[in-house]
């Protein structure tokens, strides 16, 4: 046995599908550092089932997938196939050469492949037991790997030793015949558990099954005398029976004369549904006017209270006037007062100027006397003329301020010309005003009384409306009570259907026969269901059927030999069968 040829594909730097052969000749593989020779090792220990990513100088098993580089894509797969010539069948299967292959996607999926055929790591591992061979094995050494086995354990250094003695096999199924034995041990130990409580249930079983004969011997002596007693009372129901037709016509000729008064009662109540439905229709049009004369009422009071809002602020405004008027006057009067004052300092101003004239013209008389004497009072002259400049100056500030004050007499006279014409309008708007508000009240009284008359309309109409309330009230009760009575009849009818159709009250083996009824057209029904009387019978034919009223009826007996193999099937019980071709 010797290896012909490695496989490889998308494993670490072999991204190509590249395929060594190994003939006769070949020892080994060499090339510089970094061309991928402990690869191949890795490949070889990898599809052996290596599982420890470490020992593929890896993080994590997705790295020995082809990452890519710059130029190629990663591949999403890496697959490893490894072919050994068996022509010696020194490994345990019947062909000539062994290809195992081992394929792992990048989603986490892995398989191993024996010649094609997909299989278990365990398979591959039993595989090479005792060959050497195998991702332990001493076939397979790599880099480091003579330091790590001479310093190891020797538990570690033990395994080696087994796999070359040919032992690793033995030992393998020793360690899973000693696992069985003790799971069989355990398995034993509740066996025993389980017959050991058992044992202790039978003696009340046997109690049990005593208590079950003796009540079953009973049971068929209550039978018995259940049916003496139906007997006997039979004859006191036929008794009974003849006494209740004879109140049964009586209450026919009651029930004859209820009908008459139930139909003249109909009429009644036809009669007053269309008396109900007149008195809605008249609400329903009393309600409309009520809502539109709510509507006008609004629309009016909103009017009423716009027009209110300018009475008041019609009134504001000549309060504001008045007001206005009176401070105007005395703004005048104060402007008068001012005017007097600076009247008074005018004809001061006048005065004075007269006497600065009349100095003017002696010293011109002075001037012309005694134009010798220029050199002499040329002081003087210069003190004159300052003084007469000065007057000069005094005179053209009283004018400036002469002048001033005329202007705002001016002002104050156009002023007091607008505040009249403003007064004057507002005279006359008042005028308007009182006019309008005038024939606003007596609008608004008009409106008061027309609100007041459809006041008491509605009153009498919300009158009406409360008595045909009251009858709709009382209507409405009796349609709610005999809508409760109605439902709480159906809610009864439902459920009571319910309980039918799900055979409430019957054994579990009846219910699991009966739920093959519709795909099972052989199945006639329960007795019970069958059998029809009047309720007053009911309780006795009950009473003298007993647990037979639980038997099933069958159209023949192919049909109950299936519901009794469907039903040891699926252990649901016992039930009793009445084909109708066997019974009489």
């Amino acid at each position: 046995m010797y290896l012909k040829s490695i496989e490889i594909q998308g494993f670490k730097s072999f991204a190509n599908k590249i395929n060594f052969q190994f003939h006769n000749g070949i020892t080994g593989i060499v090339g510089p550092n970094g061309s991928g020779k402990s690869n191949v090792a890795d490949a070889v220990r990898w599809v052996l089932g290596e599982q420890r990513s470490k020992q593929l100088r890896g993080g994590s098993m997705q790295d020995v997938i082809f990452a890519g580089t710059e130029l190629r894509k990663p591949l999403s797969y890496a697959y490893v196939a490894i072919t050994l010539d068996n022509a010696d069948h020194q490994l345990p299967i019947d062909y000539n050469e062994v290809t195992v292959a081992r394929r792992l996607y990048r989603s986490g999926e892995s398989e191993y492949l024996i010649n094609g055929t997909a299989c278990r790591l365990r398979d591959v591992n039993e595989l090479f037991y005792d060959t050497g061979i195998g991702k332990e094995g001493y076939s397979i050494i790599g880099q480091g790997q003579i330091d790590k086995i001479l310093s190891g354990k020797p538990e570690e250094r033990r395994e080696l030793f087994d796999e070359a003695a040919g032992i690793v096999k033995f030992k393998r199924r020793k360690s899973t015949a000693v696992k069985k034995l003790e799971e069989e041990k355990a398995n034993l130990v509740r066996v025993t558990d389980i017959l050991s409580e058992l044992e202790k249930q039978i003696g009340p079983l046997e109690r049990q099954s005593e208590k079950a004969k003796v009540y079953l011997k009973k049971k068929e002596a209550l039978k018995t005398l259940d049916v003496n007693c139906f007997l006997l009372e039979h004859r006191r129901l036929n008794a009974e029976l003849e006494q209740a037709e004879e109140k049964y016509r009586i209450a026919s000729a009651q029930l004859e004369e209820a009908n008459v008064k139930y139909e003249s009662i109909k009429e009644e109540y036809d009669a007053t549904t269309v008396a109900i439905e007149i008195c809605e229709e008249a609400i329903e049009e009393n309600r409309n006017l009520l809502s539109d004369s709510n509507v006008m009422r609004g629309k009016l009071e909103g009017q009423i209270n716009v027009y209110k809002e300018q009475i008041h602020s019609a009134e504001s405004n000549e309060q504001h006037f008045y007001t206005r008027k009176e401070s105007v006057e005395r703004e005048i009067a104060e402007k008068e007062a001012e005017k007097a004052e600076l009247l008074k300092d005018k004809a001061k101003i006048d005065a004075t100027v007269q006497d600065i004239t009349a100095v003017r013209d002696e010293a011109q008389a002075k001037l012309d006397a005694i134009l010798d004497q220029i050199t002499e009072i040329t002081a003087q002259i210069d003190a004159q003329k300052n003084a007469i400049i000065e007057g000069l100056n005094q005179r053209a500030t009283i004018k400036s301020k002469l002048s001033r004050f005329d202007s705002m007499v001016e002002q104050t006279q156009i002023r007091k010309a607008e505040i009249q014409s403003r007064m004057l309008r507002a005279k006359s708007d008042e005028a308007k005003q009182k006019e309008a508000i005038e024939a606003l009240e007596k609008e608004f009284e008009e409106i008061s009384q027309s609100i007041k008359a459809m006041e008491a309309e509605v009153s009498e109409k919300e009158a009406g409306v409360n008595e045909f309330r009251k009858e709709l009230t009382a209507c409405d009760e009796a349609y709610r009570s005999t809508q409760e009575q109605y439902h709480k009849e159906q809610s009864r009818l439902e459920a009571l259907a319910n309980m039918t159709e799900r055979y409430e009250g019957y054994g579990g083996a009846v219910k699991c026969v009966m739920e093959q009824k519709g795909r099972e057209k052989g199945i006639i029904g329960v007795v019970a269901d069958i059998l029809k009387t009047d309720a007053k019978y009911e309780m006795a034919i009950e009473t003298a059927l007993g647990a037979n009223i639980q038997n099933i009826v069958t159209a023949d007996e192919d049909v109950a030999k299936r519901m009794i193999s469907l039903l040891k099937q699926q252990k649901a019980g016992r039930a009793t069968f009445l084909p109708l071709t066997s019974i009489k």
